[in-house]
């Protein structure tokens, strides 16, 4: 028959903790994107008061008013995962929200780079090229449209 030795035991509890650890890990950055949604929240009730300016389904929803958008910085849409930025006077661009190094979703756009919060990754408000990593791969460029002073997912 087999004794359970003190040697064991400890194996054992180190190897529970360990597992704790490790789990604990593998969440990393998941409450950092809740936070988000609560802040973000605010943000998205804007493009939902234009809802009645659809007729029939003909445009998509408008996710802003191009005066949301402040030029040299952007605004982060977490329910349609999109990024709009204004580079310049006049110009608009939209990028995937999520970063391309482990998938967490951008927090928001500051001097002049959209950021991640979760491991300190930068885009270039310009063409979502990466300013600073970890993140190795630019955001997905999105298309939009800007009708008079809506911009739309194209």
């Amino acid at each position: 028959m087999t004794e359970t030795t003190r040697r064991t035991v400890v194996f054992g509890a180190g190897g529970a903790g360990l597992a704790a650890v490790l789990t604990a890990c593998a969440s990393y950055g998941a409450p950092t994107t809740d936070a988000n949604v609560q802040a973000d929240e605010p943000a998205s009730a804007a493009p939902e008061n234009s809802a009645p300016e659809q007729k029939g389904g003909a445009k998509p929803k408008a996710l802003a008013d191009t005066a949301d958008i402040p030029e040299g910085g952007g605004k982060v849409f977490k329910n349609q995962n999109v990024v709009v930025t204004q580079p310049a006077a006049g110009e608009y661009k939209a990028f995937s929200a999520t970063c391309t190094h482990q998938g967490c979703a951008v927090a928001g756009v500051s001097n002049g780079t959209i950021n991640c919060p979760c491991h300190g990754s930068k885009f270039s408000i310009q063409d979502g090229s990466v300013a600073n990593g970890p993140a190795s791969e630019p955001l997905e460029e999105k298309q939009i449209t800007v009708d008079g002073e809506k911009i739309r997912l194209a």
